[in-house]
């Protein structure tokens, strides 16, 4: 089978080259990100891999499908760019569910590490031979109040990390686990009482700016807040201003509500057209990075072998374990995991 590969990145070649071999099929890789334009570049292709930027709306589906492409393969947990309607009986979209839950985890602990101690601006000024520690004071985080929002795999192990710094845990989720070792509380309880806040849920209509003015409002002066998981979690314009009031004491972010146009790509040479990205970053006590939690040896390893075992089980005619459709409750738990049904 062939894969029409999207939104390639050298390090991308680096870990599907290393399998993709053994399983018999051909990528051509392409740098561009997949939209209405660029469609044209799967025709004579049995499958699209796509990733967090690349648009699989209606329009992009009808002309996949125009041209023969079955499958789209999701090289990523999240969804929120993919219309699953439009997609229904038309073409099979498979994601990956769990990479390296540990990456995400262990990497929002080194943002909130950096932002509490300070060690990004340290290094910056020690590279001067700038000794000076005034104005790198932080926080101890044991005895301290942790707010983790989301408690899947990710959140699981995030909370296991900060039990590990002596934090009391508390946390929100939709579908709570029935074997929780912490405590779950409203969103607003968590807001109130965290001095540590971690978002670790999905992007859907109802988390969609679930960090708006009012849950801002409500934060201790001198919480951390701290992304690593859909930039839309966060009303970017509120973050604005709380953190230009004073009313947060920092932030951590590793995704970015408007970063299509920016993450991954080097943009050094340029100067940014959004405002919003450029304030966040003029804040000393703000850190961004690239979208790059997930990025491990292991988590890569784990993201090309699921995405090309989704494309055998495909090909082969079995039960398409990662698939995912509008008609799944929570898109990706319904009847159908339960009878090893395909959706369509």
């Amino acid at each position: 089978m062939k894969i029409a590969f999207y939104d390639a990145k050298p390090y991308d070649r680096v870990w599907f080259d290393e399998y993709v071999i053994e399983y018999g099929y051909k990528i051509k890789y392409i740098e561009s990100r997949l939209s209405l334009e660029t469609a044209i570049l799967a025709k004579g292709y049995d499958a699209v891999c796509v990733f967090v930027n690349d648009t699989v709306n209606k329009d992009v589906i009808d002309e996949l499908c125009e041209m023969g492409v079955k499958v789209v393969l999701l090289r990523c947990a999240g969804f929120n760019n993919v219309d699953f309607e439009s997609a229904y009986k038309k073409l099979h979209v498979m994601r990956v569910p769990a990479y390296s839950p540990y990456a995400v985890a262990e990497y929002a602990c080194a943002l909130l590490l950096s932002v509490n101690r300070k060690t990004h601006r340290a290094y910056a000024r020690t590279r001067d031979f700038n000794f000076n520690i005034n104005g790198l004071a932080g926080f101890d985080l044991h005895g301290k109040t942790a707010g983790v929002v989301g408690t899947g795999k990710i959140g699981r192990i995030m909370i296991d990390i900060l039990h590990g710094f002596g934090m009391k845990v508390i946390a929100y989720d939709l579908f709570p686990a029935g074997d929780a070792d912490f405590e779950y509380v409203t969103l607003d309880e968590l807001w109130k009482q965290s001095d540590i806040i971690s978002l670790h849920c999905p992007l859907t209509p109802e988390t969609s700016h679930i960090v708006n003015a009012d849950a801002l409002g409500k934060m201790k002066n001198e919480a951390i807040l701290i992304n690593t998981s859909r930039g839309a979690l966060v009303d970017t314009a509120a973050l604005i201003e709380a953190v230009k009031n004073r009313g947060i004491g920092g932030v951590g972010l590793d995704v970015y509500e408007e970063e299509d146009d920016y993450f991954f790509e080097d943009r050094s040479n340029d100067i940014l057209a959004d405002e919003a990205l450029v304030r966040l970053m003029s804040f000393p006590n703000v850190l961004v990075t690239s979208h790059q939690a997930f990025f491990t040896k292991e988590a890569m390893q784990a993201i090309a072998r699921t995405t090309l075992d989704n494309l055998q089980r495909f090909e082969r005619g079995d039960f398409l374990l990662n698939e995912i459709c509008y008609q799944c409750e929570d898109k990706g738990s319904c009847e159908r995991e339960k009878k090893k049904v395909n959706c369509f």
